[in-house]
């Protein structure tokens, strides 16, 4: 009897060792393929933040090309009322317009400008909202849902030009509301790195009628609607492309912090497989010399 469990014990270790041998690998190589299928998921994502850090950079030059062009516009408009020493109503009606974009993946270039929004509802909680962006809307909409009497979409996609804030001033002068005073915010380009949320005031036609300088100006009183009319879409303009050169600006930021993080992950992933993987291999050697060993 002590001779047959002599002869067996050894079949019985070497079963134990092979049914071991087959479920460590086992666990072992499906960690291992999951590692590979994260490093190559991440692989391909810093493949997608480096082409839009490129796309981004590509556009950034010609949005800041348009930029310029919209400034002299601006400027050139905002001239006559400082001259004409404008300044806007304190009292009545209030229409703020915000320039945003439809467009994510650039930072909290949306948030900043729906912050300082939010700022000023808090003291004006019944100014009406004009939103040119789904981005700014979506935050707005939120706890102001009841101020927004205009929205449009499809913002941020090309350059923008004087058309579109011509037919974007058309729409709102087509609500019909009679407005004292108008206020447009827009993220501000100051570098490639920075941007500001800012605020200009968009006049009206009685604003400019009681300027203390509009005499100066041989301005017949019915030409003074189509001027603010024009000096709107000049603003929503320059507004509009300093926006887009911002957005730019801080997607490209965006994609390059991402690219490398993505580069630090792959980095992390690359040693931790390597090291999984010699584990597997010294694992293996053990069962194997393991199961020699009791064989003897």
């Amino acid at each position: 009897m002590s001779s047959l469990r002599a002869s067996v014990r050894p079949v019985v270790q070497a079963a134990k060792a092979a049914s071991y041998r087959s479920r460590a690998p086992a666990n072992a190589y499906a960690t291992l393929r999951e590692i590979e299928s994260r490093l190559k998921s991440i692989k391909n994502i810093e493949k997608i933040t480096n082409t839009m850090k490129i796309v981004a950079s590509t556009k950034l030059s010609r949005a800041q090309r348009a930029m310029f062009d919209s400034r002299a516009y601006g400027e050139t408009s905002d001239e006559i009322f400082k001259k004409a020493e404008t300044v806007p109503a304190t009292e009545g009606n209030k229409l703020i317009i915000v320039s945003s974009s439809d467009k994510g993946l650039c930072g909290g270039i949306h948030s900043q400008i729906s912050k300082a929004v939010r700022a000023r509802l808090a003291l004006e909680p019944d100014a009406d909202l004009v939103i040119l962006g789904d981005k700014a809307k979506i935050q707005l909409a939120r706890t102001y849902a009841s101020n927004i009497v205009l929205s449009f979409n499809q913002i941020g996609k090309e350059i923008p030009t004087f058309a579109e804030a011509q037919s974007i001033a058309d729409q709102i002068f087509k609500l019909g509301k009679k407005y004292d005073s108008i206020e447009i915010f827009y993220n501000r380009f100051k570098s490639g790195i920075s941007f500001e949320p800012t605020s200009v005031p968009a006049f009206t036609e009685e604003s400019l009628q009681t300027s203390p300088n509009f005499s100066a100006y041989d301005i017949e009183e019915d030409l003074a609607q189509d001027l603010t009319e024009f000096a709107l879409a000049n603003a929503i303009f320059w507004a509009l492309a300093e926006g887009h050169a911002c957005e730019q600006s801080a997607r490209r930021s965006a994609m390059d912090n991402a690219s490398k993080n993505a580069g630090d992950m792959i980095g992390r992933y690359s040693i931790l497989y390597n090291r999984t993987r010699q584990a597997v291999i010294t694992n293996e050697l053990v069962d194997i010399i393991t199961g020699a060993s009791s064989l003897q």
